[in-house]
């Protein structure tokens, strides 16, 4: 699995022939619009910089596009969409939060959350969490402070903030300084690979060190018992 960032809280998830678009920039978006061809786009709110699922069309390539709560599965891929209980800025837009089940690994997209109250019902349906992309940016979501709580309540194995401008954003700084990770180095890619042994204590799968690419080379990252801080530079 090949994970991309493109800043915001646009996201590209790969594997193998099967690709994933998180919260494309759409049409009225500042952002600099990025166009790929996707199997299943995922919109966590409708907002410009979020929304943009026909820049994940090429040709007539068309992909399944989920833009709210409820179950799916889609080619293999199991989408669970939870509605956030805390409606998102002035214009009280909705955010629904993303779980992705993947080759057996499990991802969590908060999108645009508001809030860390999250109620027993959508923390049970989140359920174990390997990857975990959360906002920091603050304002109408959530603040470096808050991402760093949303992150412990969530126990996920690996955490990847979005929604920050640069590696040198304040919020980021901020960020990497609550999760006590002001050392981490970013990255332009991460690509996972899983072993296929079983933990017996949980019988969950058992995952070889993360290998994060970048720069043409391979780093190799261990996970912390509890959970582990990554970032990943905005790819164009």
């Amino acid at each position: 699995m090949i994970i991309t960032y493109h800043g915001g809280q646009f996201i590209k998830i790969t594997q193998g022939d099967t690709v994933i678009g998180v919260n494309p920039f759409g049409k009225q978006s500042i952002m600099k619009p990025i166009r790929f061809a996707a199997r299943i786009g995922l919109v966590s709110m409708n907002h410009p910089i979020l929304n943009g699922v026909e820049n994940l069309s090429h040709g007539d390539k068309v992909p399944f596009v989920i833009s709210g709560a409820g179950e799916y599965e889609i080619g293999g891929v199991a989408v669970s969409g939870f509605l956030s209980p805390k409606p998102v800025g002035e214009a009280g837009l909705l955010n629904t939060i993303y779980t992705i089940e993947l080759d057996g690994i499990r991802l969590c997209v908060l999108g645009a959350l508001a809030s860390t109250e999250l109620s027993p019902e959508i923390i049970e349906g989140i359920g174990e969490v390997d990857i975990l992309f959360v906002p920091i940016s603050g304002e109408d979501v959530l603040s470096p402070a808050e991402a760093g709580k949303i992150s412990v309540m969530l126990d996920a194995k690996i955490i990847i903030p979005v929604d920050f401008e640069s590696t040198s954003d304040k919020q980021l700084k901020a960020f990497l300084k609550e999760a006590g990770a002001e050392d981490v180095v970013a990255v332009d890619k991460l690509t996972l690979k899983q072993c296929v042994s079983k933990s017996p204590s949980s019988q969950r799968c058992c995952y070889q060190p993360w290998l994060l690419s970048y720069g043409g080379g391979v780093g190799t990252c261990t996970l912390h018992p509890l959970s582990q801080v990554l970032f990943v530079n905005h790819r164009q």
